[in-house]
């Protein structure tokens, strides 16, 4: 029983045309072949205006995935007006993914810390838990936070930082996302914080189709691959690897409580 709990289903490595698609089956595919890995629950997280609607498209019809609207840093300069229609869909369960991006600076920096309030706004206005995205901005990403109002669920997806990090993160009430990142060898601080975080606060997930984890890396990631991130935290963490997937599934329903619905 894994939940994937940020996958973006509508990328077009699985709708497209290419061969990506022909060799994994589509969107279909991928989802059937994640069942049969034993994930039970998918959030498919939505970037902007059209991947959001895709993802409630894909929700829509498949009673497993839930989507989640949001409006990525890279795409602040949208606004997130473009986005604030699509949560009137009963199978957007979450904000985001929100946050602040200072790696890539595909948006201003200023445009992003407004995108960002905004859907901070939007996650407290709706009672709906809140999806963030940072990557190199853990000091403004927190600052926002403060300034706007930490939401009632917010949980920090593919968690890049070390136990510095995680610390200030689960000071705020926040849960931790953990990618196939932290089985790479080079990612020692994601490992010790996915170590250090208590168990009640800890989540899994892909973030497929990017980073597939050891020993999938460099091939396109798909939400089956849930069960090899839960496995390594696990071994790692010496839990039953069932009893992990139960805790971290647990974790989800708590989290985004239309899950257990």
């Amino acid at each position: 029983m894994w939940t994937d709990t940020h996958c973006h289903l509508d990328d077009d490595r699985y709708r497209g045309d290419g061969d990506s698609r022909r060799e994994l089956g589509g969107t279909n595919g991928v989802l059937d072949r994640a069942r049969q890995a034993g994930v039970t629950r998918f959030i498919n997280v939505g970037c902007d205006r059209d991947s959001s609607m895709r993802a409630i498209d894909i929700a829509d019809a498949n009673a497993d995935v839930w989507a989640s609207v949001g409006l990525h840093p890279h795409e602040a300069v949208h606004g997130v007006d473009s986005i604030r229609d699509l949560f009137d869909s009963p199978r957007v369960i979450a904000v985001g993914e929100a946050g602040l991006d200072y790696y890539y600076d595909h948006s201003p920096r200023d445009t992003q810390h407004v995108a960002f309030a905004r859907q901070i706004e939007l996650a407290n206005e709706l009672d709906l838990p809140l999806i963030i995205h940072t990557r190199d901005a853990w000091d403004d990403t927190f600052s926002v936070l403060a300034e706007v109002g930490v939401p009632s669920a917010v949980v920090f997806h593919c968690f890049t930082g070390g136990p510095d990090e995680a610390r200030r993160c689960l000071d705020i009430g926040a849960r931790l996302s953990f990618s196939g990142i932290v089985t790479f060898k080079t990612a020692t601080d994601v490992a010790e914080a996915a170590r250090i975080c208590p168990l009640d606060h800890i989540l899994v997930e892909t973030d497929s189709p990017y980073l597939a984890p050891v020993p999938h890396r460099g091939r396109v990631n798909q939400p089956s691959n849930v069960a090899v991130v839960g496995t390594f935290i696990a071994d790692m963490r010496s839990i039953a690897v069932d009893e992990f997937a139960r805790i971290t599934t647990r974790n989800a329903c708590i989290a985004f409580p239309a899950l257990a619905s």
